[in-house]
């Protein structure tokens, strides 16, 4: 009997242990920076040193750690040019899936966007800072994923996992939150609208203005290089 089910191949320990460290950076548990030991990684996953190496060399791929030589691993960090940089290449992938959506589907992609928009104000309300930002990294997501292009996909895949960490450093200010939230609404409604050139200018600024509270943050926390 023929079928399209497939079972899945199980994941191998460095695969296992590359996620769980992600998580961990991305959620913010290691500061910016921050020595990763590969003993104490390795005894807490219950792992022997060598998938803790391989799942490094994993995110070092995703600009997650920092491998020195004769140093060790490292969380990664930026200078504020890095910031710069990240940003302009969100705003030319953003706004480019979000011009490609907006032709395919408009009102499809305003309502993915309002879903997410009414569960990050049940977020906010509930004082749940880590819910609503990790609905923020869905919201942006949701702009490349309408856009059906998988290049574009591949390139914003690149740099996901970075974004994510920063913006969940950025979590804790409730008025960043506030701010972000009144923004992800306001785009949502142009895009429902229709109005690709004023959700597009929209979405570049908020790209824009995103950027510098990430510079603003690496600056407090001493975590920018150069």
């Amino acid at each position: 009997m023929t079928g399209t089910y497939q079972l899945q191949r199980p994941r191998s320990l460095a695969e296992q242990a590359a996620e769980q460290i992600r998580g961990r950076i991305v959620r913010g548990d290691f500061a910016l920076g921050e020595a990763l030991s590969e003993t104490t990684l390795a005894a807490e996953l219950g792992v022997s040193k060598t998938p803790i190496r391989e799942a490094f060399l994993r995110l070092k791929t995703e600009g997650l750690v920092d491998i020195q030589p004769q140093r060790g691993t490292f969380v990664f960090q930026m200078t504020a040019d890095e910031v710069r940089a990240l940003s302009d290449f969100r705003d030319v992938l953003e706004t480019a899936a979000l011009v490609f959506a907006m032709r395919r589907d408009a009102r499809a992609l305003g309502h993915a966007l309002g879903l997410i928009v009414a569960d990050m104000r049940s977020a906010l309300a509930a004082r749940r800072p880590d819910q609503y930002r990790e609905l923020d990294g869905l919201y942006h997501q949701r702009i490349i994923e309408h856009a059906a292009n998988t290049f574009l996909w591949g390139s914003y895949e690149t740099i996901a996992f970075r974004v994510q960490s920063l913006r969940n450093r950025l979590s804790q200010d409730e008025s960043l939150n506030a701010r972000s939230f009144e923004e992800h609404k306001v785009l949502a409604r142009l895009v429902g609208r229709g109005e690709t050139a004023r959700a597009k200018a929209f979405l570049s600024r908020h790209i824009g203005t995103t950027a510098a509270d990430y510079r603003r943050l690496l600056r407090r926390s001493g975590a920018a290089r150069g």
